[in-house]
């Protein structure tokens, strides 16, 4: 092959590299315009104003981290499953149900009980194990949800999987049995959460499930959940 002719051959696929590069680019910058969010967004500064706890804001995704407190706060209410129970959800002179703002009442979650699980939802179905909601705070190793990465939270969320397998499935019953002990029966699947509506939460973009998980990283951390949580968090 003579000069010239290798030269026309290579004009074309220079040009040919040039448009894939161009859209590889184009794609990835559509990407990443997707997957941010603006500090000044009126979401993210809600967010901010509206978080009950002092958050850790070292390391983090300030942008992200106001997103997500407004989803956990104001759009999902998790404080209201991932709480000990109604009666500690907010302080004692700080319920809304009990303080309407006519007598001077002001809203004040409890800090204590913020997100760290323990809400006992009893059992599916007589002698299968009770439904105690999980402590989402970080644990001592800072990652919240017992130690979760994003992709394993991510996880969670789109399919439900119970990465902690605390509810296994009953085996096959015997002809007269009427009870189960300490398992789920079909057409429960414990390999699945149950009670937790993630086929709800499924949906959100993973930009709102990012956000959700930066935010869990800067609460406090919060030991527990007491009994009959077989589950328990260690704090730094």
């Amino acid at each position: 092959m003579s000069t010239k002719q290798t030269a026309k051959l290579l004009v074309p696929i220079a040009s040919l590299v040039v448009v894939a590069a161009t859209t590889v680019l184009m794609s990835s910058s559509h990407v990443q315009a997707q997957n941010t969010v603006n500090i000044d967004d009126p979401r993210v500064q809600r967010g901010f104003a509206i978080a009950p706890v002092r958050l850790n804001l070292a390391g983090k995704n300030q942008a992200l981290v106001g997103l997500g407190s407004y989803l956990v706060n104001a759009v999902a209410d998790c404080n209201g499953c991932h709480s000990a129970g109604p009666q500690t959800e907010y302080t004692q002179n700080g319920n809304p149900y009990l303080l309407p703002p006519v007598f001077g009442g002001t809203k004040q979650v409890n800090p204590v009980t913020y997100l760290g699980g323990g809400n006992d939802f009893g059992p599916l179905v007589p002698g299968s194990p009770d439904i105690v909601s999980r402590n989402l705070t970080p644990d001592k190793s800072g990652l919240p949800e017992g130690g979760h990465t994003f992709a394993e939270f991510r996880q969670i969320i789109k399919t439900g999987v119970d990465m902690d397998h605390l509810h296994p499935n009953c085996p096959p019953p015997p002809p007269n049995a009427s009870t189960t002990t300490g398992c789920l029966p079909f057409p429960f699947n414990g390999d699945l959460l149950q009670i937790m509506p993630w086929p709800a939460f499924q949906d959100m973009s993973d930009l709102d499930l990012l956000a959700i998980y930066e935010y869990l990283k800067t609460v406090p951390c919060i030991a527990g959940p007491p009994a009959p949580s077989p589950l328990h968090n260690d704090c730094p």
